[in-house]
């Protein structure tokens, strides 16, 4: 195995943006829901305009600029190509950032707090706030490359993300996750490897005990009241992805609507939109979320992640002693599964930031940018 670490610059065919206009032109639509809410999925309205725009506006060259512009990688990790930003800030003493995003998340969910972590000065923040980021693409996502094999679960992730982290040099680090990019975090925090800093989550993966749900108080209520709406109303995908991905993979692969409904369900389900992503993200964010699933056909390699997190709950569950890596929490309004910093402080035995923004869902750098990076700025304050 090489341990190179290469430049990678993007620089799709053109072939490939034609096979996918001519795709656009020969959908064939489903007649609309009996309830066009939003409760069956995504309305038949808003797909049909998202797409208009894909078709007739939306301009992937300029995300491809804007991604190398970043500062693309790649490099061999266990087996598999792991495409990776290194983004720099012009502080030299930042501490390094490892950032994990999730499904159907990708390395542009943080694109909107990129430069409030890397130049605080330009942005309200010290030069004591400074971070170098590193955001990979998990395996399997995006560019990075797709698993050939069973076994890449949140632990094999974690053990190459540390590899990653050393391979860069990076001597003393923090972690950032939301969604899988959470359990990851989660894993790493229990891992405590030399060099980890810290943690910061804006989704803990969480399941209340018997005697805290008996003992809930109102505001947590609340919180289990959502968690039990997102179980029955919106977990749908999670089950089919966590037990027969391969069926919804022939779909994802050769549909790019079918792909793009998919993963707007999220954004209409689980962003505090009030069920109208379109309010708190543009079509072209969205879009180019969609793209890092498309081009690559990321979509049936991602789906398999759910499915090798449920056969790893199944052979061993979450653990249970509390995570000993010092930590920050931010929970976010819109967020379907929180937890209260009573239940926090159960469950992970240094807490140095715990924080409820007053906006903001599970896809919190993307909702509320400004917010989130003021809480990854608070956490790692104690910890540098």
């Amino acid at each position: 195995m090489s341990d190179a670490i290469k430049p990678f610059l993007l620089n799709i065919p053109q072939d490939d943006l034609d096979d996918l206009a001519r795709r656009l032109d020969m959908i064939r639509w489903p007649t609309p829901s009996p309830v066009e809410d939003g409760r069956q999925g995504p309305p038949l309205a808003k797909i049909r305009a998202l797409v208009e725009h894909w078709r007739h506006r939306y301009d992937w060259r300029r995300c491809e600029a804007y991604l190398n512009g970043l500062g693309q990688f790649r490099t061999e990790i266990d087996g598999v190509d792991i495409h990776f930003l290194h983004i720099r800030s012009p502080h030299e003493d930042a501490m390094p950032l490892l950032m994990l995003h999730g499904w159907p998340g990708s390395v542009l969910e943080f694109r909107h707090v990129i430069d409030p972590l890397i130049n605080p000065t330009a942005h309200g923040g010290e030069a004591g706030d400074a971070f170098h980021l590193v955001i990979p693409s998990m395996p399997g996502f995006g560019f990075s490359g797709k698993p050939v094999e069973p076994g890449w679960n949140v632990g094999r992730i974690a053990s190459a993300w540390i590899t990653l982290m050393d391979r860069l040099g990076h001597e003393s680090w923090g972690v950032q996750g939301g969604d899988w990019g959470a359990m990851v975090a989660l894993t790493l925090g229990q891992m405590a490897p030399a060099g980890l800093a810290g943690l910061h989550f804006n989704f803990v993966p969480f399941q209340p005990t018997e005697e805290e749900v008996a003992q809930a108080t109102p505001d947590e209520r609340r919180m289990l009241d959502d968690a039990a709406r997102y179980e029955r109303d919106y977990s749908a995908y999670m089950k089919l992805q966590g037990t027969r991905p391969q069926s919804v993979a022939f779909g994802l692969a050769d549909s790019p609507v079918g792909l793009a409904s998919w993963i707007y369900g999220l954004f209409q389900d689980v962003s505090d939109s009030g069920g109208d992503p379109e309010r708190v993200f543009s079509l072209d964010d969205m879009i180019d979320d969609i793209m890092l699933y498309w081009l690559p056909n990321a979509g049936p390699s991602s789906a398999r992640l759910y499915w090798e997190g449920f056969r790893a709950m199944q052979a061993g569950g979450m653990p249970h002693t509390p995570v000993p890596t010092p930590t920050g929490i931010s929970m976010f309004p819109g967020e379907q599964v929180r937890l209260s910093r009573r239940w926090a402080d159960r469950r992970f035995r240094h807490l140095v930031h715990f924080s409820e923004a007053d906006r903001g869902g599970h896809f919190a750098a993307l909702e509320a940018p400004e917010r989130f990076a003021k809480e990854v700025r608070q956490t790692f304050g104690h910890l540098r």
